[in-house]
């Protein structure tokens, strides 16, 4: 389960923002995940809970932000959005697409006291 590591990774974050911008409490983190990164977001959400204890972001609220999947259809030339890797250009039907968007993970902000 590599949630368990990006909770940790988001900790770091968090804990480093801490001391460099002086907040000692997290309410809100907003996390944006594009739908082909990979995360399953359950998951995240129980280790979020988990490796946030003893932290400033202990008892946090966890946004997730979903990112739709784009992707460059080479059939039409326009950029569409798709549901998962493998489907055909929603305009079209053409099956070469390139993914342009969708991969991304990200901390998009968070609520300080």
């Amino acid at each position: 389960m590599h949630e368990m590591s990006i909770a940790e990774g988001i900790r770091g974050v968090i804990e480093n923002a801490a001391k460099a911008n002086s907040f000692s409490r997290v309410t809100t983190l907003r996390l944006e995940i594009g739908r082909f990164a990979g995360v399953e977001k359950h998951a995240l959400e129980f280790a979020f809970d988990v490796v946030m204890r003893g932290s400033p972001a202990e008892g946090a609220e966890l946004q997730i932000i979903d990112i739709p999947g784009k992707a460059l259809c080479y059939d039409c030339a326009e950029t569409v959005e798709i549901e998962h890797r493998l489907d055909p250009c929603p305009n079209c039907g053409g099956g070469k697409l390139l993914a342009q968007g969708g991969e991304e993970m990200r901390i998009k902000d968070m609520e300080v006291l």
